[in-house]
């Protein structure tokens, strides 16, 4: 088993350890070809969201392994070249090491995944550049709209998969519905381009299920005190309570919960954006057994990535067997984006044609590690959809591991298995 260790906010962003990345570093797969498709990748691998990028450097080596023959497309063979860029969790820094990349290495098409925060400024670096770019794992109306996204005239290079903030409400309906509660759900949500775009859409939904939402208003991500909202939504008797907070304020909020009496209330603790890996619920110790969660990758997601040559299960070992930890959802989001962007160069007939890559995404249905990725069909133009499952983090029966997540609600993903009936939250589980 693992030991339980307090995780400070300092400490929370070097929980990728030794996989935080340089700028700049690259992985190549070696072959006899004609040319190199360059793909330029720029995520959150150091501070507060550095946990998201754990399994960046093990994907881009299997990525490379698996392509090392070369890649066939238009009658050409060309070689692979992966060129990975640290954000630093700085939605500023995100933006120039994109612009940084773009001149300096000439990507053919450039991808990023987690939060807005690095998804939006890096698809803005790559529109105003005209280069081809591919995203995930934000809810799609942060990007699309955050970033003023007009259906009339949409954006022409930036292209992006990921469930909605419009998907929580059924998502949250079907999770709740398996207890029975008061139906008093109290909204934590910071002032940030997904607290913005949940308060619009899923606080409206939520009262339209019949659920009573009680917003404590926005809050500025790595605030120290959450006393003023605990208070409130005690005072309200919230048995639910929905949280969307940076991954180092969730144990903050949670810790002075407990102390304050909120966490002795509440029967669902429901999160997003945090609670997404076990070394944050270790870190909460005996506080995070029971925390209800998502997932919009699990290793039992009936799913193959055509571009690793891994089925979802053979994801999340090979991820531990590479890291020694245990295993996380961002292998197999970070393996779609792999499948669509090779389907889209496929489809382009010329990789180096960035025109011709950015037009096949424009229509591309693609099979992923995360399911079908639609962009012919997503209610927005350059958008797709993919599904969510409710989780909760429980006791692991035996393993190396303290933590489990089970999946306990389908209602947006009915082909993945349930394995566990959601239950009460209570500390210590």
């Amino acid at each position: 088993m693992t030991k339980h260790t307090t995780i400070s906010r300092r400490r929370f962003g070097a929980l990728a350890g030794a996989a935080a990345l340089a700028p700049a570093l690259s992985t190549r797969a070696a072959a006899q070809t004609d040319e190199v498709i360059r793909i330029g990748w720029v995520g959150p691998r150091s501070g507060p969201l550095g946990i998201f990028g754990e399994a960046d450097r093990w994907l881009a080596d299997a990525f490379a392994a698996k392509q090392a023959g070369g890649v066939e497309i238009g009658g050409k063979t060309y070689g692979i070249e992966v060129i990975l860029a640290d954000t630093q969790s700085d939605p500023l820094r995100a933006s120039q090491e994109t612009r940084d990349l773009i001149n300096g290495q000439n990507p053919d098409i450039v991808i990023a995944s987690s939060t807005p925060e690095t998804t939006n400024p890096v698809a803005d670096a790559c529109e105003a550049a005209g280069v081809p770019c591919i995203t995930t794992v934000a809810p799609w109306e942060a990007f699309f709209f955050g970033r003023g996204g007009d259906p009339a005239n949409p954006f022409k290079w930036t292209f992006h998969f990921s469930f909605g903030a419009g998907d929580f409400a059924p998502f949250y309906n079907g999770q709740w519905a398996k207890l029975e509660t008061n139906k008093k759900v109290g909204m934590l949500l910071p002032n940030d381009a997904d607290g913005n775009a949940i308060r619009s859409n899923l606080i409206p939904a939520l009262e339209g299920l019949g659920f009573a939402c009680f917003d404590a208003g926005p809050y500025e991500n790595m605030t120290s005190n959450f006393s003023n909202q605990i208070n409130f939504f005690k005072k309200n008797g919230c048995e639910i309570i929905n949280a969307f907070p940076f991954p180092p304020d969730f144990p903050v909020f949670w810790r002075q919960a407990a102390q304050l009496g909120l966490a002795q209330q509440v029967k669902i603790m429901q999160m997003a954006k945090a609670g997404l890996f076990a070394a944050e619920m270790e870190a909460m110790g005996q506080l995070g057994y029971g925390l209800a969660s998502g997932a919009y990758w699990h290793r039992l997601f009936p799913t193959f990535s055509p571009s690793l040559g891994m089925s979802s299960v053979e994801l999340a070992d090979g991820f531990e067997a590479a890291t020694g930890k245990q295993w996380t959802q961002q292998p197999g989001a970070n393996a779609a984006l792999f499948d669509v962007l090779m389907a889209a160069l496929g489809a382009s007939g010329n990789p180096k044609d960035k025109a011709a890559v950015a037009g096949a995404c424009r229509t591309l249905v693609a099979d992923t590690a995360v399911g079908t990725v639609d962009f012919a069909n997503g209610p927005m133009p350059g958008i797709a959809v993919t599904p969510l499952v409710g989780t909760q983090w429980v006791k692991a029966p035996d393993g190396p591991y303290d933590f489990s997540m089970e999946i306990t609600s389908n209602a947006l993903a009915p082909n993945v298995p349930l394995t566990a009936a959601l239950k009460p939250y209570r500390i210590g589980g």
